[in-house]
């Protein structure tokens, strides 16, 4: 299902206009705000770098007539880990990748069909370790043009967006509590109609808010608060 026909909830789109001056501005600007891809998260619960699998996601902004639009995967229910869950297009980081970047490239690639020439590479985000084991690198890109997007069937049962102005809105960033161990941890969640997002891709998400917000606040929603700008 495509998240757009989903019922909405009030907010503002972020609408860029058609000439490539408006686009490049809009770039530089996220561009600029991602600068500390080498530091990590702290998620709430203890743990072991050293003993974290690597991982690399890529979070990519498209360009829609109607406004920019964040593309997520709803993962295949038939997969060992994260099964049915929300998550940015990405996977392991494998030995044959020269970078984490190379492998959230591919991996998007692989997974939807959204290929690296297609994307411009604003920056990274800090790297954040997940209660499952991995250690994940993110990576922001804008997509001017997406083409045919094809989800790959063993790993993704569905692709869909979200308007990237209501995830820039803190009103739709909620608290979640998780059961893991016999423990209960909090999370960050952001539901979107009939998508639950929560866990690393909501923490993921909100680190990005929290950079827009310090460097970039004119990009945030007309709802925001002047004091969360």
């Amino acid at each position: 299902m495509d998240a757009r026909r989903v019922p909405r909830i009030q907010w503002q789109e972020l609408t860029l206009n058609a000439g490539a001056d408006d686009t490049t501005s809009f770039c530089d600007r996220i561009a600029r705000c991602l600068h500390d891809a080498e530091a990590v998260q702290r998620p709430g619960f203890p743990f072991d770098p050293a003993r974290l699998r690597n991982a690399a996601v890529l979070v990519p902004l498209i360009d829609r007539p109607d406004g920019v639009h964040v593309l997520l995967t709803r993962r295949s229910e038939f997969l060992n880990k994260h099964a049915g869950q929300i998550s940015f297009p990405g996977g392991r980081i494998e030995p044959s990748d020269a970078t984490p970047l190379a492998a959230a490239l591919r991996e998007t690639e692989e997974e939807i069909g959204l290929a690296a020439p297609q994307i411009q590479v604003l920056g990274g985000l800090p790297r954040y370790p997940t209660i499952t084991g991995f250690m994940i690198h993110p990576y922001v890109g804008f997509v001017r043009e997406s083409g045919l997007l094809v989800p790959q069937p063993e790993e993704v049962a569905e692709i869909f967006e979200v308007p990237l102005g209501f995830l820039l809105d803190p009103a739709n960033h909620r608290p979640h509590q998780v059961e893991h161990q016999g423990r209960t941890y909090h999370v960050d969640s952001m539901p979107y109609g009939e998508y639950f997002i929560w866990g690393a891709t909501a923490a993921i998400f909100r680190a990005f808010y929290d950079r827009l917000r310090a460097g970039a606040p004119e990009l945030l929603p007309a709802s925001v608060p002047c004091d969360e700008r």
